[in-house]
């Protein structure tokens, strides 16, 4: 089902490239006001340049805590709240690393990231989402249990997307009481700058992402999916 004829802000994090950036341009064309976050306000700058549609570049470091906060204020002074939440900033796909031997500073970089950095982003945010807001963690099948079992690679990268589903699963009981869908999607591996050469078509993993966004408000809350479809833990 399509967003509400509304079009109610969207806020995307690590928004100026590859999945974020697919997203903000699929909702900007929308119709959709569209904050695109990035740490680096240049290149967020550049990365919207060639975009259509009603796109506000916001300099957002999702780790740290006055960035956050600024940008929720922005946003409550701005536009008085937001419908859409994508968590997509993300660090350190680490497939030079094992476990035993991984670089624990590299570790705590994606959890601050790829966990806390979404965790912060959607606490600062909860009270500005009415019913029927979304959120949507971009996570990975390289968190889930059931995708990756015995395998190796990509320590810190695995294990910030692993902590990351199961914040998905508290936040979604926390916020059902408001209305507000949270759910987890892999977006599969996608030919992007971090994904690298050979993944599927860069429309393939936004669209994956926008199942969760295209939700109604009485749509599913507190699942892991892949293209519209469950995957394991």
């Amino acid at each position: 089902m399509p967003p509400s004829p509304e079009r109610g802000l969207a806020v995307v994090t690590g928004a100026n490239r590859g999945l974020g950036l697919g997203v903000v341009r699929r909702l900007a064309e929308r119709g959709h006001p569209v904050v695109l976050g990035a740490r680096d306000r240049g290149r967020g700058e550049r990365a919207a340049a060639g975009l259509q549609g009603d796109v506000t570049v916001r300099e957002l470091d999702v780790a740290r805590r006055d960035s956050v906060d600024a940008l929720a204020a922005w946003v409550r002074e701005h536009h008085g709240g937001l419908e859409i939440l994508v968590n997509n900033a993300a660090v350190h796909y680490d497939t030079f690393q094992t476990a035993v031997g991984a670089d624990l500073a590299i570790a705590e970089e994606a959890l601050a990231v790829n966990t806390l950095g979404a965790w912060r982003t959607t606490v600062a945010c909860a009270d500005l989402l009415p019913r029927g807001g979304r959120v949507v963690m971009v996570s990975s099948g390289s968190g889930s249990f059931g995708e990756t079992a015995g395998a190796g690679g990509t320590p810190a990268y695995a294990v910030s997307k692993a902590a990351l589903d199961m914040l998905t699963v508290k936040l979604a009981a926390d916020l059902r009481r408001r209305g507000v869908l949270v759910n987890a999607v892999c977006p599969g591996w996608v030919a992007t700058d971090m994904g690298g050469p050979g993944g599927r078509p860069l429309d393939e993993g936004v669209d994956s992402i926008l199942w969760a966004v295209d939700l109604p408000p009485d749509g599913p809350t507190g699942t892991f999916t892949r293209d519209g479809r469950p995957i394991p833990w």
